[in-house]
């Protein structure tokens, strides 16, 4: 794979039309493409957290805000937040950015979901999946769950971000030595959304998604995937035992985390970055890169 020059990893800003909403994203580097997907409340570049190690290597990477998430714009009033709008997003970034050409999906969370979720029906058109902090069984969310999502909902409607901030530290359940790190990031993350009105939409609508219907059905989606877990002192939002349990189900996939005690590796851009650059070099990725 020829190594990117540094004048070469300038990032493209680009939009993308899907169903009455304006996707908005980058593009940097040259070579078979990465597609980033973030998790709910994040941004496009809380996936690998600005590190450019894979597209120094020699791949594309294209990341894009979610709809109403980041730059992009909120749903229309016929439209939502549910994993099939999201899917359907997914495959119209794909369409226009990388057509004809087989993808590595890289989604945290919520994007962990909808790469899934789209891979379970194109699978012939992904190269690989790179599945950060899963959190879905593929059944309904509990009310417990759902009432957690609603209260940041109505702190971010009432008092924007410092009203999520509020509900947020209230509910964390992080060890006291994350804890300031884990606020740090979280408003971090709230300050980028220019609708925060569609968040806290967002917030209500994909919790009571689902991606696919029981991990049962992973059992079917034979492509190389790499789960990345973390330790639920850090990240308890991203149970450690799920990420296991997909690894379990899915039929060529390897599990891989930080040591315990560190941060989190989804944290750590640079280093989660080469991780699945290793990942990408294996044999079994490689041949569907082409």
């Amino acid at each position: 794979m020829a190594a990117q020059k540094t004048g070469e990893l300038e990032p493209r800003p680009f939009e993308v039309a899907s169903a009455g909403v304006r996707l908005a994203g980058e593009e940097v580097g040259e070579g078979p493409p990465i597609v980033l997907l973030h998790g709910l409340t994040a941004t496009r570049r809380y996936v690998l957290h600005g590190s450019l190690t894979l597209a120094r290597g020699g791949y594309r990477l294209i990341s894009y805000d979610a709809r109403g998430h980041g730059e992009s714009s909120p749903a229309p009033e016929d439209g939502g937040y549910g994993y099939q709008e999201l899917v359907r997003d997914l495959g119209a970034v794909l369409a226009e950015r990388c057509p004809g050409e087989r993808a590595v999906l890289c989604g945290h969370s919520m994007g962990c979901h909808t790469a899934a979720a789209y891979a379970l029906d194109h699978a012939d058109q992904v190269a690989a999946l790179v599945l950060e902090g899963p959190v879905t069984l593929g059944i309904p969310a509990t009310d417990e769950v759902l009432a957690g999502w609603d209260r940041l909902a109505d702190g971010l409607e009432r008092d924007g971000v410092e009203g999520f901030m509020e509900a947020y530290e209230a509910g964390l359940s992080v060890d006291p030595s994350w804890r300031e790190t884990a606020l740090r990031i979280t408003r971090e993350r709230m300050e980028r959304h220019r609708h925060p009105e569609a968040v806290a939409r967002a917030l209500r609508e994909v919790p009571r998604s689902l991606p696919f219907e029981g991990l049962t059905e992973l059992e079917t989606l034979d492509v190389p995937a790499l789960v990345v877990a973390s330790y639920d002192e850090a990240d308890p939002g991203h149970p450690y035992a799920m990420a296991e349990a997909w690894a379990e189900r899915l039929p060529s996939a390897r599990l891989v985390s930080e040591e315990p005690g560190k941060s989190p590796l989804a944290w750590q851009g640079g280093r989660l970055s080469r991780v699945i650059a290793e990942f990408l070099e294996e044999p079994q990725v490689r041949v569907r890169l082409g």
